[in-house]
């Protein structure tokens, strides 16, 4: 288990904000990721099937823990999302891989009306952090994303911040892995402004379930890639302002 040996999270702005963490049998890094939620935050830790007490840990940690039977890490997110009730709604793995509290950056850029949707691009530290064949399909994905969309990102990264009525105008249909790209495609095609930011990206505590694995990485990467044939969806997202395709990075 991480020892949390990094000063407390900042006070973030007194607006609630929700944060969305899926969980698939993640008790040893739950204590780290639970302690890095910003003061006056909310975690919704959204278990999807845990059999390693997950669940009762997250609770007896003051989380507010949400239950999604169906199996898949878009299933998850999704049921987080529609179990969020703050205007903002933050998601972040719950493996210990990424800190929740650089997400108080994200927030005020949402809530300052700079970016409509904002991405942390991840910054391996420290080997063994990005196993070389989950880069190289992210990679690959990136570009892809590019083509379809003009969106110069260099990363499909978990951690995220977006107002929750615009996400949920999305229409998001993904249950899987296609969950995060199908997010970008669709606020890109509503004319979002869409940012990315480094972030560091820590070795993940526990096993990976989804980029652990060639076979893993492959039905990711098709999962993927299913969502970037999928014809542009209708705009329905009533906030948005026309802005230029594109990302901004730091």
């Amino acid at each position: 288990m991480k020892a949390v040996t990094t000063p407390p999270p900042p006070d973030p702005d007194p607006a609630p904000v929700d944060v969305v963490l899926p969980c698939l049998n993640e008790a040893e890094a739950l204590p780290w990721v639970l302690a890095r939620i910003p003061r006056g935050w909310r975690a919704l830790v959204v278990d999807n099937g845990s059999t390693d007490g997950s669940a009762a840990l997250a609770h007896s940690l003051g989380a507010t823990v949400v239950r999604e039977e169906r199996r898949g890490f878009g299933a998850a997110c999704h049921a987080g999302l529609l179990a969020a009730t703050a205007d903002i709604v933050c998601f972040c793995d719950c493996d210990a891989s990424l800190d929740p509290s650089l997400l108080v950056d994200f927030v005020r850029e949402v809530r300052d009306g700079e970016a409509d949707l904002v991405l942390g691009r991840r910054r391996p530290q420290g080997r063994g952090a990005w196993p070389p064949h989950a880069r190289a399909g992210n990679l690959a994905l990136a570009r892809m994303l590019r083509r379809r969309t003009g969106l110069r990102l260099h990363d499909l990264g978990p951690l995220r911040a977006a107002r929750r009525a615009d996400l949920l105008a999305l229409g998001l249909t993904d249950r899987r892995s296609g969950y995060p790209l199908q997010m970008v495609v669709r606020a890109a095609d509503a004319g979002l402004r869409v940012a990315e930011h480094d972030v560091p990206y820590l070795p993940r505590t526990g096993a990976s379930k989804v980029t652990g694995t060639w076979r893993g990485t492959w039905q990711a990467v098709r999962d993927m890639r299913r969502v970037l044939a999928e014809p542009p969806a209708p705009a329905t997202v009533p906030t948005a302002a026309p802005s230029p395709q594109g990302a901004t990075s730091r």
